[in-house]
């Protein structure tokens, strides 16, 4: 029963990561990790992909691990954030609603990333956003 609740939601957290990469509100590394912990519980072949995956591995496994994520992981999250979130307030939209909904959502995507503890320096290789 539970796998195939879990299954489904594993796609739509890894749908929703994936999306956050070119969205500027949605962070993508929240999303992953919770893609990473339904398929854990759900599919050993979907976690495996996850776990092996060059650009998502490294941090999946820094969380099921330490549960923390590197300070570069959290640093281009935010950068790339602020980044595509500022083009897009000050060039994308014209309605003063919009451009404040935008802020909220950036605020609180900012504040999950921010609030995922940072891991302590490693002397493994580095890892990949």
């Amino acid at each position: 029963m539970k796998r195939q609740f879990y299954k489904p939601l594993g796609f739509l957290f890894l749908g929703l990561g994936l999306a956050g990469i070119p969205l500027p509100v949605l962070p993508s590394t929240p999303f992953i990790l919770l893609a990473a912990w339904f398929f854990a519980r759900s599919s050993e072949k979907w976690h495996q992909r996850m776990l092996s995956s060059e650009l998502f591995g490294p941090i999946i496994r820094n969380w099921e691990e330490r549960r923390c994520i590197s300070q570069r992981t959290k640093a281009m999250a935010i950068i790339s954030m602020l980044a595509a979130g500022t083009a897009s307030i000050a060039f994308a939209m014209e309605s003063t609603a919009l451009r404040i909904g935008t802020a909220v959502l950036l605020s609180i995507g900012g504040a999950v990333v921010l609030s995922i503890r940072t891991c302590p320096e490693c002397s493994g290789p580095k890892e990949a956003e």
